[in-house]
């Protein structure tokens, strides 16, 4: 029986429906923590380095095959036509095998996001000359399980819970439906394989039995029950989810990040974190987010896709596919929409929203501002309640703006535009034109004052009273 530690194949079984999902979606594509559940399990299979990963496909299958295009190109779907259980689902994957291959088959579960690699590739690692090796763990409430009969360190049967004995039920051992099989043996049991059961499918577990029957060797691995757990409804995905991120964030904490609240705390499986990086309590992170040395994120902050540098802060703020330099300061109450960029030693201040738009370094936008589609120079400011105008009703334009520049406030930048270096804007201006670098531009019209106006025009009013009161102690 020739052994390899990179396997032959690595199956996964990812056709079933999922009724108690109670969802228009594939089970397998439900997910948390920035991956589907059957990402999860391929991004633990992957360090396997297996020949080839085949993922066995059936309900949503356009959709399940289209998601796998995404993540995993490389992968093989096999359509199952017809679920007659895990057996004929095998059976169905190894027509994408080289029938006269040797070595080891894995075959994996889609459904169960919280095996890690260091599980399987122990598993793998056990397997060395043995027919088959399984996965177990030790549940508290075996119930709905496979239970694991054994003689001694052997491993006679899998029986399934519907079809245990009362002896087989008190059983705390249950499979966690993970297997290392040699691949030509695997072969053989499948097709004598039966349906007599209390399901009348072709389970794969049977083929433990029929290969103690030949007098092979089987083995068993027992990990976490923890990590093993399946999802079959939401509140089992909650679960996972629960512990995935538990999971995730102590790491980062042994990696040198303060976690305030973990329990407020959610991190993608995708995020990165350097060390001295702190999170205050309701912080999410998702997707492809990395935040640099020293940073302060939160509190209540979410970033997606958001790259953020070494010392800087973000408060009650939400970041889309943004890019923020060192030692900026953001919030609270900010949005940075997709394509903002900023530059070092930045600030964004509360209110104030920023899409597509380029700031340079040193440069503050501190509050009630929108800056859309604009590149903005260093150590310019821009005043309060500032609107950078970007859409004419039929399509976005662009303004510039240069170093050292002083927007006044309440102005409008009506793109598009240039403002040069060090020009000033007053309060309060509508700027439609180009303004040459160190001018003044200024739009509002002169003030004109009405005296006695609110006594002639709106007479008998607390104002107006005010009014009288204050002349006659100016007389």
């Amino acid at each position: 029986m020739a052994y390899s530690a990179r396997p032959v194949a690595v199956i996964v079984l990812a056709a079933g429906e999922g009724t108690r999902m109670k969802s228009v979606s594939p089970k397998v594509l439900h997910g948390f923590a920035g991956r589907t559940l059957l990402g999860h399990v391929l991004a633990a299979a992957e360090p396997l380095d297996a020949e080839r990963t085949v993922v066995v496909i059936g309900h949503g299958r356009d959709a399940v095959r289209e998601h796998l295009a995404a993540i995993a190109p490389d992968a093989t779907p096999v359509v199952q036509e017809e679920q007659h259980g895990t057996g004929h689902a095998v059976r169905v994957a190894l027509d994408a095998v080289p029938p006269d291959a040797t070595g080891t088959v894995v075959v994996l579960p889609a459904d169960a996001p919280l095996l890690t690699a260091a599980t399987l590739q122990a598993l793998v690692a056990a397997h060395d000359g043995a027919a088959a090796t399984i996965l177990s763990s030790m549940a508290d409430d075996p119930t709905g399980y496979g239970r694991v009969v054994r003689e001694g360190d052997t491993v006679t049967k899998i029986v399934e819970h519907r079809d245990a004995t009362t002896e087989e039920r008190a059983i705390n051992e249950v499979a966690a439906s993970v297997y290392a099989f040699d691949h030509t043996l695997l072969r053989d049991a499948l097709g004598k394989l039966t349906t007599d059961n209390a399901q009348g499918e072709q389970y794969l577990p049977d083929v433990v039995s029929i290969l103690v029957s030949q007098g092979q060797p089987v083995r068993a691995v027992i990990a976490a029950h923890d990590e093993t757990a399946g999802v079959n409804d939401r509140v089992q995905l909650a679960a996972a989810h629960r512990s995935y991120n538990a999971r995730l964030l102590d790491a980062h904490m042994r990696a040198g990040v303060t976690v305030v609240d973990p329990a407020t705390t959610w991190v993608d499986a995708g995020v990165t974190l350097e060390r001295d990086v702190t999170l205050l309590p309701s912080v999410d992170l998702h997707g492809t987010t990395a935040v640099a040395a020293g940073a302060v994120i939160g509190p209540q902050t979410t970033l997606l896709d958001t790259a953020i540098g070494p010392g800087a802060t973000v408060e009650r703020a939400v970041c889309r596919q943004a890019n923020i330099g060192a030692d900026v300061t953001i919030g609270p109450f900010a949005y940075l929409r997709p394509g903002t960029v900023l530059h070092d030693g930045v600030h964004v201040g509360t209110y104030v929203e920023l899409k597509g738009s380029e700031v340079g370094a040193g440069s503050k936008v501190p509050h009630l501002s929108y800056v859309g589609d604009a590149t903005i120079g260093e150590q310019s400011n821009v005043g309060a309640a500032t609107v950078f105008v970007n859409y004419d009703g039929m399509a976005k334009h662009r303004s510039t703006v240069g170093d050292h520049v002083r927007i006044g406030s309440d102005s409008m930048i009506v793109a598009p535009v240039e403002i040069g270096d060090g020009a000033y804007t007053a309060a309060g201006s509508v700027v439609v034109k180009d303004v040459p670098p160190g001018a003044l531009t200024r739009s509002s019209a002169r003030q004109e004052n009405v005296p006695g106006w609110v006594r002639r025009k709106r007479p008998g009013t607390a104002a107006a009273k005010a009014a009288e009161r204050a002349e006659g102690d100016q007389a």
